[in-house]
């Protein structure tokens, strides 16, 4: 039977081979025709996501709305079939709220690449329009094809259907836009009802786990150890001194042209470095078609922003804010000066549909001025300008280009030396490229360069002679400087499959000032990899270097060459993260971050070895003044050489619990429970700011008919003392401090598009004050305190 069986098979068999072979040797009088070429290898077909049900998305239903709206959204189809993302392209609130909150409920048949599911990137348009009267309603039109699924209500008839925008690109996955493992983003939405944040995103950093406030009133904080000089701070790639205008004003950027800011508290992507501490990162908005703005006006400045198409390829943007707080603090204290201002333009031209020119310019100035004899003396006087020119180019489906040119300038005024700045012209170039391979690998390469320019000038009033005498005295200890950084970096993003993700990364620097160089590597390693569906374990670390630099950053001012080495750090966390139900998400991370040669040497005893700002005993110190950074040591050409090198550890524990605060009922917490310490030679103890506990907690609420209230909780535990006034005083640290912010909102929308908010927030709502540090006497000691630092504000916003 078993022969038999496979008799025929064999046969068959025979006979293909002979029909598939070419003429036998005892045929040559029948020569079989010469066999076709090969055909070229087929392409892969690739087939679109299509929608399981009829797509939907409510429209709002806020009081007074009417009007037609359009909203742009980039959906990423996961090859199950669910939503892994969707992206706010374009669009007003509250019709962009409206159409996040759908996505997640929609549901596709995958896209396929010969059959096989594979994630897939669609555009779609989202028209709103008004619901019409029972009577007039229609069953809603079959889904196109690439449109976006339904919100899941149950008896709802669909007042906003999904259509492509053009044709649906089968990419997949974004290119370069997948968020770094153990990265925080704040997007503008819902920032914007933050309290306590004043609709600025970078603001809102401070409320994010693992970043340590020094104190109410300065804009500066450590993240997960490190200090505010360790910190990088970039705006789409540029680097920048500062984010936030004096006195916890508003961040340096109209919040209208910013997208989202990502934290980087560590292990961060290769592109990133010479920061041996965190990263923020900020991304500007990406140009919009058609003319829109936005303004407001408050009891302490007043702000807009316009951008504007010319023709079809070029687009303008202008935005900036002004204070008056001179006048409103004259009332308060005559002898006290504050003021700022910021602007921001923007320029951009396609050349052709993959080729992209633009232009952004940005800065800030802030002034604190105090009367001292009837004169006005500045406290605090810094200024910041950019100008970056870029091409990007997409040179084919999966590859993008960018190249860019970047030109700045800071200036700080010294303090106490009235007419002597610190300046810092820069010059920097960077280009990156990225690459997806195929759907599991994506890479990204670059290099870039900076150029700063260091030097110390007499200005204002001073006498000509005396100007001459004064700066012959500072080129003589002081003289100008010149540093280069030159950077190669590569990383991978790779997917095994299942979810897993790593990101592999590498970064080499070359450095170089006043004559000593100086060479660096670091390496970067982050993964993702899910337990179960709805939980991940998320593990980064690196290693990061960079020069010499003071506790606090100080525009125009550096500390000099490389003679001490370059700054270390180990960065490494390990967390998980979990979706909860309700839409909540939790995460809660381990850090152990390790930090060596490095210049804030900061002891227990509550004092600046060299280069500290003012601590615990002490205000915040700028230069020349009270904590600000002191020259230890003149090398023979008399450049700033610091003396002594720290070591230090950090280690802590982050939960984060959160729901979108853009939800009906939205809200998080934020808690970080950590030690960072410092050690010089045999001397070791809590570094000059380390809290052990930080603890922020919001909640905002849609009260419905325009309504939307909120309030925000901050505490935070003492800063330590040092040991003899400890002994004195009876406590080792200065007591914790608790305040809540508060927000209402009254809004209204305005025919298609426009809206207007009136709003009043309060930071520091309970009027709470906060210890500094203690000043001890033989028996006794007296806590010093500041505040209450509190903003009120009253303001009107709008926007089309």
């Amino acid at each position: 039977m078993k022969r038999a069986s496979l008799k025929p098979l064999l046969v068959f068999s025979a006979l293909l081979l002979f029909a598939a072979s070419p003429a036998h040797a005892d045929e040559p009088q029948k020569p079989a025709p010469a066999p076709p070429a090969a055909a070229p290898p087929a392409a892969p077909v690739l087939v679109p996501p299509r929608p399981l049900a009829a797509l939907e998305a409510a429209y709002p239903t806020e009081p007074g709305l009417t009007g037609e709206a359009d909203v742009m959204l980039d959906v990423t189809v996961a090859a199950d079939g669910s939503v892994k993302e969707a992206r706010i392209v374009s669009g007003d609130a509250p019709f962009t709220e409206a159409a996040s909150r759908a996505a997640p409920g929609w549901r596709f048949e995958p896209a396929t690449r010969n059959g096989k599911p594979i994630p897939a990137r669609i555009r779609v348009l989202v028209h709103f329009t008004p619901p019409t009267p029972p009577a007039e309603e229609e069953t809603p039109p079959a889904a196109e094809e690439g449109a976006t699924p339904k919100d899941g209500t149950p008896g709802k008839k669909p007042t906003a259907t999904p259509k492509p925008a053009g044709p649906a690109p089968i990419e997949v996955l974004a290119l370069g836009e997948r968020r770094a493992v153990g990265t925080s983003s704040l997007g503008r939405a819902e920032v914007r009802v933050l309290p306590g944040a004043f609709g600025d995103p970078f603001r809102a950093i401070e409320s994010l786990p693992g970043v340590t406030p020094i104190f109410s009133g300065l804009p500066f904080f450590y993240i997960r150890g490190a200090p505010p000089g360790n910190v990088g701070y970039f705006l789409d790639n540029v680097r920048v001194p500062y984010l936030y205008h004096l006195a916890l004003g508003p961040s340096v950027v109209n919040p209208a042209i910013v997208d989202r800011v990502d934290l980087y508290p560590g292990g961060y992507p290769a592109q990133f470095g010479r920061f041996a501490g965190g990263i923020v990162s900020g991304e500007t908005t990406k140009p919009k078609g058609e003319l829109h703005g936005e303004a407001n006006i408050r009891v302490f400045d007043a702000g807009a922003m316009v951008e504007a198409p010319i023709g079809d390829r070029a687009t303008v943007m202008a935005g900036g804010r002004f204070s008056y707080t001179a006048a409103a603090l004259s009332l308060l204290a005559p002898d006290t000066t504050l003021n700022y201002w910021d602007y921001q333009a923007r320029a951009t031209f396609d050349v052709t549909p993959t080729d992209r020119l633009t232009l952004f310019a940005f800065g800030a100035h802030d002034y604190l001025g105090a009367k001292a004899d009837g004169v006005e003396q500045g406290l605090f006087d810094v200024q910041f300008h950019r100008i970056d020119f870029r091409y990007d180019k997409d040179v084919s489906p999966r590859t993008r280009l960018r190249q860019a040119v970047s030109f700045g300038y800071d200036r700080t005024a010294i303090g106490g030396q009235e007419g002597i700045f610190a300046r810092d012209f820069l010059l920097s170039a960077r280009s990156q490229i990225l690459h997806r391979r195929n759907e599991s690998m994506l890479f990204r390469a670059g290099v870039d360069a900076n150029f700063d320019y260091y030097d110390l000038v007499v200005g204002g009033d001073t006498d000509e002679e005396d100007a001459q005498n004064q700066q012959s005295f500072l080129d003589q200890f002081f003289p100008p400087r010149q540093d280069i950084a030159v950077g190669f970096y590569a990383d991978a993003v790779l997917d095994a499959g299942r979810g897993v993700e790593f990101t592999p990364g590498a970064r080499v620097d070359l450095w170089g000032s006043g004559g000593v160089t100086a060479i660096s590597a670091d390496v970067r390693l982050a993964m993702k990899v899910p337990i179960v569906p709805r939980l991940k374990l998320v593990s980064a670390m690196g290693l990061a270097h960079q020069p010499p630099g003071f506790v606090l950053p100080i525009p125009g001012l550096s500390i000099g060459k490389l003679a001490g080495g370059l700054q270390r750090s180990v960065q490494t966390s390990t967390g998980l993260d979990v979706k909860l139900p309700f839409g909540f998400e939790a995460t809660g991370t381990f850090f152990l971050n390790g930090f060596f040669n490095m210049a804030d040497a900061l002891d227990s005893v509550g004092r600046a070895v060299n280069g500290g700002g003012g601590g615990p005993g002490g205000g915040p110190g700028g230069p020349g003044g009270p904590g600000g950074p002191v020259p230890q040591e003149n090398d023979d050409d008399g450049s700033n050489v610091i003396s002594d090198r720290s070591l230090g550890t950090a280690v802590g524990l982050e939960i984060y619990i959160r729901r979108k605060l853009t939800e009906r009922l939205g809200g998080y917490i934020s808690y970080t429970l950590s030690r960072s310490s410092r050690s010089i030679g045999f001397s070791s103890g809590p570094a000059q700011f380390d809290r052990t506990h930080v603890l922020n907690g919001a909640v905002s609420w849609e009260a419905g008919k325009g309504w939307r209230l909120g309030s925000r909780v901050v505490f935070y535990t003492g800063l330590p003392i040092a040991a003899a006034d400890a002994a004195i005083w009876g406590k080792s640290r200065t007591d914790p401090f608790f305040r809540i912010d508060a927000r209402i909102e009254k809004r209204w929308n305005l025919k298609k598009r426009g809206w207007v908010s009136f709003v009043i927030e309060m930071l520091n709502a309970t009027l709470s004050t906060e210890q500094t540090g203690v000043s001890c006497g033989p028996t006794e000691c007296e806590a010093q305190e500041i505040g209450p630092v509190t903003v009120p504000s009253i303001g009107v916003e709008g926007g089309l």
